[in-house]
């Protein structure tokens, strides 16, 4: 182990304070520091909490409790729909409370829209945006003999 504060290489480095601050010194700069001795340099309540959390860092399964999706036409959908109700992209804004410029990039399918906006969407041009979630199975003896084209549907 090196010393703090000449740099030489010890085996008999211990704690000291100098200036009030612990630093490892060997046997010649020892009498520059005063000797600290440090049971523990964690606390006890900060090792406890750490390791309380460390048990706690369970990854989460985001998509679980998943239920309903946006379906995959949704700019179409939205589009037609607001076209039908007569209804300008300004217009449709206004009522739900959105800039134009954020429908028309909704209407283009550059933007996918939040769930409160699907929402709001939905009410006024009285459409359904979103469809149930298909549930797949999570066992692994199932998924280790299931392949990608298991997935797949062919339109025929």
């Amino acid at each position: 182990m090196h010393c703090e504060l000449c740099g030489r290489e010890s085996n008999g480095c211990r704690d000291a304070a100098v200036d009030g601050v612990n630093i490892m010194l060997c046997p010649d700069c020892i009498k520059h520091g005063e000797n600290v001795e440090i049971i523990s340099k964690t606390p006890v309540k900060v090792k406890r909490f750490v390791t309380q959390r460390a048990r706690k860092a369970a990854p989460k399964d985001i998509y679980k409790n998943m239920e309903k999706e946006l379906v995959s036409n949704w700019s179409e959908l939205i589009k037609k729909a607001r076209k039908k109700k007569g209804l300008s992209r300004e217009g449709l804004g206004f009522k739900i409370g959105e800039r134009t410029v954020t429908i028309s990039k909704i209407e283009n399918g550059d933007l996918r829209p939040p769930d409160k906006m699907i929402a709001k969407l939905e009410k006024e041009l009285g459409i359904s945006l979103l469809e149930e979630v298909k549930k797949v199975s999570t066992d692994r003896h199932i998924h280790a003999s299931m392949t990608l084209g298991d997935f797949i549907k062919t339109k025929k």
